[in-house]
């Protein structure tokens, strides 16, 4: 249990760089329409990032532990409310205007 922190570290900063390159891979004209399969991602994120910290708090030293996964909540909510936003305004964008 004592190794869990650093594997834990290790999928983040790997997981990290696949992200990376997948995002810079993917055709502009592709990036709006995966805008809302990403806001459900990134709600998946979320739940991983509450079961992380929590498991890593079970330790006596977890305040860089909490304050780590307090930032991945933070930064995924932020990236979800924000991924709606975009995606209601893309859609209004195809209604028919009333003149």
């Amino acid at each position: 249990m004592e190794y869990l922190p650093y594997i834990l570290l290790g999928l983040f900063i790997v997981l990290t760089i696949v992200g990376y390159l997948l995002i810079n891979n993917v055709p502009s004209l592709l990036h709006t329409p995966l805008m809302s399969g990403m806001n459900a991602l990134s709600g998946i994120i979320i739940t991983g990032a509450l079961i992380t910290t929590a498991v890593v708090l079970q330790d006596e030293n977890a305040f860089f532990a909490a304050m780590l996964g307090g930032l991945a909540v933070i930064s995924a909510s932020i990236n979800v409310f924000g991924g709606f936003l975009v995606t209601d305004r893309m859609l209004k964008m195809f209604r028919k205007r009333d003149y």
